[in-house]
């Protein structure tokens, strides 16, 4: 086995995510899916691209200012990857806006859903929304003049605007004015009560352009956008002063340095030359791009009420280990849970009618002395911070560690760790440095002669709302083991402990690194020992660079690897000689494949792992994070199932080579359309079924 790898052996990460993105742009490509949700992914295409600008592409540009020349593990420098992010992230929002005026706006007309300019409207309904206009717009408007007594005005992150020219006709004088597109209306407006036509809000504001600007000569005006590091950067001290130092940096955010200026293409050259110079971006990071900017808009035409051009309906069950039946009456998730451990696929199974009636029941549940829980993220009208408020109103211990340094949802994270801790929940942020992104709950009930713990794992957060839209696995166990660990786990996360040991979970940031790098080396001398040896994965992301070597270091003893990656993948795959045994696939659809999987060995010895983790440095270096083994018989056939279809050749996904590049693999060798394996699964639900 040859044990020297190349240098040149990573994927750049920054071009991988954009590859990823560049994978969610060939969904809206893809002929079979609906009309209105091809919209749909050129909306989420656009809130990637932003955030990836806000985050990632900011922090290329810090380390560019501060002279850092350190090549990352790809072999580039900063500004190199800078300049490639740049350049392949242009070319995709030309992609993105090509695709949108020659086949998605002609197909969106043919069937009577049109987007049109302000002059394409007719003259009935130009006067119905100049009414409106001046009732729902003006007021809300407020025209910033440029001149000596008015200094170029602070230009929020992702706000669209309008750069106008005007001309005083008293003096001759032409003077400049921007107008900040209201961010809380809907973007397109529907322009006739018997038509689906639509009409965008930033051009109806233009056309009512003299009111704003009363006695002066409108002369042009162009729509500008501009994207802002939102990063944050927060030094904890401890615990007490966290929140304080979130919220100033919250503050702060609003006013990043510019990363990218979007404008049109229309635009003309001494109003550009004027943004640049204002907003402090290189012209490198000017994206001229056509008609209309910001798509995230689009999100207004994909909800319009046309169910013959959106994903057939599908409504999550209740797992049929909780209910043999849909029936009136609710499962008594606590009372299955003490009968044997259940596994949880969802959206396949419905999180409202297991994980979320788990802590529900137990908030009401009289003999429930003490409920612990983590939140990462949730939803803004979260049953499960009500269940957990309710607990604490009826005398129960109740424990919420909140993550307030979840990335973009700090304030709303704040807001309900201080609503936890008026109800009288104990709050707690977790360790200093470490971001906790495990999901965990337990439940400690008083069953007469003992007290017996009851928790919930998963791969997703307690999120009511995305837990209908993200595919995430997740285990309700009162297995002994299990629940000892998690209480363990608990008592470090809100106390002191030093060298806690586990024996059914691995937990970052000491343990999870270490003992799947155990585990691959296990299937290695599996191998060279003769037995059957085998690993495969289902996650998001693999960037470590120990774990990507430890892959490549099985891939030359012989064992065969088969990646499911959603997103990044640094590793290159069927190299010879490196990495001729390993394969990678990708899949997304309608459903954000988001669960973390983790196989181990052929045969009975298999061992499956499920939890919070992906192969990432934060993940695995800088936040908690949990991988449980699952032993059941029937929960390890169902892991194995859902892998193995989704590894196969015979469901659509993506093929990664070892030069970076993805192929879309949708049909068999003779023109049929392969399966889609969301589509399989949920025809296979209501998922794991007892033996």
């Amino acid at each position: 086995m040859n044990t020297q790898l190349p240098q040149d052996r990573f994927l750049d990460r920054e071009l991988s995510w954009i590859s990823f993105n560049q994978r969610v742009l060939d969904l809206a490509k893809t002929p079979d899916t609906p009309l209105l949700e091809k919209i749909r992914f050129l909306t989420i295409f656009t809130n990637n691209l932003d955030e990836f600008f806000m985050v990632r592409v900011a922090g290329l540009k810090r380390r560019i200012a501060a002279g850092i020349a350190t090549r990352a593990v790809s072999g580039k420098l900063p500004r190199e990857t800078h300049r490639d992010v740049l350049l392949r992230s242009r070319d995709l929002q030309l992609a993105q806006t090509t695709l949108l005026h020659d086949e998605l706006l002609p197909e969106l007309a043919k069937h009577g859903i049109r987007i049109v300019r302000w002059d394409e409207v007719d003259a009935d309904n130009q006067t119905r929304l100049a009414t409106w206009f001046h009732h729902k717009v003006f007021p809300i408007l407020t025209p910033l003049a440029v001149d000596p007594s008015h200094p170029f005005p602070y230009i929020s992150g992702l706000s669209l605007n309008l750069a106008i020219s005007v001309k005083n006709p008293m003096t001759g004088q032409d003077l400049f004015a921007r107008i900040k597109v209201p961010p809380l209306m809907d973007r397109f407006i529907r322009a006739s009560k018997t038509e689906d036509l639509f009409v965008p809000i930033e051009d109806v504001i233009a056309a009512h352009l003299s009111s704003l600007f009363p006695g002066m000569e409108i002369m042009k005006h162009h729509f500008f956008r501009v994207t802002r590091n939102e990063d944050l950067e927060v030094e904890e001290d401890d615990a007490e002063n966290l929140l304080a130092a979130l919220e100033r940096e919250l503050t702060r955010r609003r006013f990043g340095p510019a990363v990218r200026l979007e404008v049109e293409n229309s635009i003309e050259q001494d109003i550009l030359e004027l943004l640049i110079e204002e907003l402090e971006v290189e012209p490198e990071e000017v994206f001229q791009l056509p008609w209309p900017l910001d798509l995230r808009g689009l999100e207004t035409i994909a909800n319009i009420k046309r169910d013959e051009f959106k994903y057939p309906a599908f409504v999550p069950k209740t797992s049929v280990h909780l209910a043999n039946a849909e029936s009136a009456s609710e499962p008594n998730v606590l009372e299955a849970m003490s009968k044997q451990d259940i596994l949880l696929h969802h959206p396949y199974d419905a999180f409202s009618t297991s994980v979320q009636l788990f802590l529900e029941q137990a908030a009401r549940d009289p003999q429930v002395l003490a409920i612990k829980q983590t939140l990462y993220r949730t939803s803004g009208d979260s049953p499960i911070v009500k269940a957990l408020i309710a607990a604490a109103e009826a005398g129960k211990q109740v424990l919420a560690l909140v993550e307030i340094k979840a990335r973009f949802d700090e304030e709303a994270n704040i807001e309900w760790a201080r609503k936890l801790e008026e109800a009288g929940v104990h709050v707690v942020h977790g360790l200093v440095g470490l971001k906790t992104h495990c999901k965990l709950s337990m439940v400690v009930r008083d069953e007469g002669d003992d007290l017996r713990r009851y928790v919930h794992i998963g791969t997703g957060n307690y999120h009511p709302k995305t837990a209908r839209l993200y595919e995430d696995l997740g285990i309700l166990s009162t297995d002994l083991e299990i629940t000892a660990d998690v209480a363990t786990l608990f008592n470090v996360l809100s106390g002191y402990a030093v060298g806690a040991e586990y024996k059914r979970l691995l937990v970052a940031p000491a343990g999870v690194r270490v003992g799947l790098v155990a585990l691959i080396e296990e299937q290695i001398a599996r191998k060279q020992n003769g037995q059957e040896a085998r690993i495969q994965f289902k996650c998001n992301a693999i960037v470590d660079e120990l774990i990507t070597d430890a892959l490549y270091r099985a891939s030359q003893a012989g064992v065969q690897i088969d990646l499911l990656v959603r997103g990044i993948c640094a590793l290159k795959p069927g190299v010879p000689g490196l990495s001729e045994n390993i394969r990678v696939h990708s899949i997304l659809g309608r459903f954000l494949e988001h669960s973390r999987l983790y196989v181990f060995g052929a045969g009975q010895d298999t061992k499956y792992f499920i939890g919070s983790a992906d192969m990432m440095h934060r993940n695995l270096d800088r936040r908690v994070e949990t991988l449980v083994e699952i032993r059941q018989a029937d929960h390890r056939r169902y892991l194995a199932e859902i892998l193995e279809v989704g590894i196969s050749d015979n469901v659509r996904h993506w093929k990664l080579d070892g030069n970076g590049t993805w192929e879309q693999i949708s049909h068999d060798e003779n023109g049929n359309l392969l399966l889609d394996f969301q589509t399989y699964l949920i025809g296979r639900h209501p998922g794991p079924r007892s033996a």
